[in-house]
């Protein structure tokens, strides 16, 4: 199914993205054969619900990342709340309590510049509805070492500020609604269009 020259997806969001993830997961088959590791900018003294209520809507298995832990295709892996999620280079997660990045933590830059280092051009790297410039930098980086960089349309996006953002530091990034960007996935992984 894979053709090989893609291995992983990194998606960031913030405000009104779980929206364009309520259109985007559950429109990949089981199949799908990448990992998706996704960082959500969460309130850090809550317990998150993420993937529990996208899992409800998935084929894909959706969880909650935990340190250590191994990537498995046609899995989707979301930061937890108060931690950075980063990939290493044995193609393992891991969590750290570093400082926050641009207030954040979980950053959507640490995912995506940690994710470039390791997969390089065979990385598609994602940046949907938020209010703040995280993600920006590391779409960026994904795009420098040769990777793919899509961006959800400011205009479609609940808050446009992040995708803005994004594609003001990315500007060869594709823009695409969230649905199309289920169908580039798709598509990247030799599935029809629907």
């Amino acid at each position: 199914m894979n053709d090989l020259d893609v291995e992983a997806v990194v998606i960031g969001g913030s405000a009104g993205s779980l929206e364009a993830l309520s259109q985007i997961l559950p429109a990949l088959p089981a199949d799908f054969p990448l990992p998706i590791m996704i960082v959500v900018h969460l309130p850090p003294d809550k317990d998150s619900v993420l993937a529990e209520v996208l899992q409800n809507k998935c084929v894909l298995t959706v969880c909650e990342a935990q340190d250590k832990q191994p990537l498995q295709r046609g899995t989707v892996y979301f930061a937890p709340p108060d931690y950075h999620l980063l990939v290493e280079t044995d193609q393992h997660l891991s969590l750290s309590y570093d400082e926050p990045q641009l207030y954040s933590r979980p950053s959507i830059d640490v995912l995506f510049e940690s994710a470039a280092d390791v997969y390089g051009e065979k990385l598609i790297g994602i940046v949907l509805s938020g209010a703040n410039a995280d993600g920006a930098h590391g779409l960026k980086e994904i795009a420098a070492q040769g990777g793919i960089a899509l961006v959800q349309t400011p205009r479609h996006a609940y808050a446009k500020e992040m995708p803005a953002m994004a594609l003001a530091q990315c500007p060869g990034a594709l823009s695409l609604e969230a649905e199309k960007i289920a169908d580039f996935l798709r598509s990247k992984c030799g599935y029809d269009e629907r």
